[in-house]
């Protein structure tokens, strides 16, 4: 009983650093080149439409995944997309970057529906569940893709970039 009332406090600071670490990872920030730089909580995401798409994961196994397609954001941020999507604009590209600071690079035209067959989406469930610890809230899914490297967990930002 002496131990349970001592390690309180301390049972209260790690339930907070929980909670707040949670909280945080279900914030998506848009930034870099764009117009409107976005801070999205869980609950804009969900609000977006999604769309379906399915993939094989490192488990070897299909599986469907639901998100947003990545290019909604860069609409929402005011990023070039569509028609705009020439001459200088060729050269901008997306750093999206996890709770672990790793970094994947995708090009504007990869992720316009104009320029590419495939939807990458930000993905908040898959087979009808949430995304597992360790994997979401959100995760990148790239159709096709042979190699999963791009397959980004845990993202918390997108920001837009230009080569020159």
């Amino acid at each position: 009983m002496i131990n349970l009332i001592l390690n309180r406090p301390a049972l209260l600071l790690t339930g907070l650093l929980l909670l707040l670490s949670q909280s945080y990872a279900q914030t998506l920030t848009v930034s870099g080149e764009v117009t409107k730089p976005l801070t999205l909580q869980a609950a804009d995401l969900k609000a977006m439409p999604h769309t379906d798409v399915t993939g094989r994961d490192h488990d070897g196994k299909e599986h469907r995944y639901s998100g947003v397609p990545l290019i909604e954001f860069l609409k929402q941020a005011g990023t070039s997309v569509g028609s705009e999507l020439r001459g200088k604009n060729l050269i901008k590209y997306a750093i999206i970057k996890a709770n672990d600071d790793y970094e994947v690079i995708f090009a504007l035209p990869e992720l316009d529906p104009e320029f590419a067959t495939r939807i990458i989406i930000l993905a908040d469930s898959v087979d009808g569940a949430a995304l597992p610890a360790g994997t979401g809230p959100y995760r990148v899914v790239v159709p096709g893709e042979k190699k999963l490297a791009r397959w980004i967990r845990e993202v918390k930002s997108i920001e837009i970039r230009s080569a020159k």
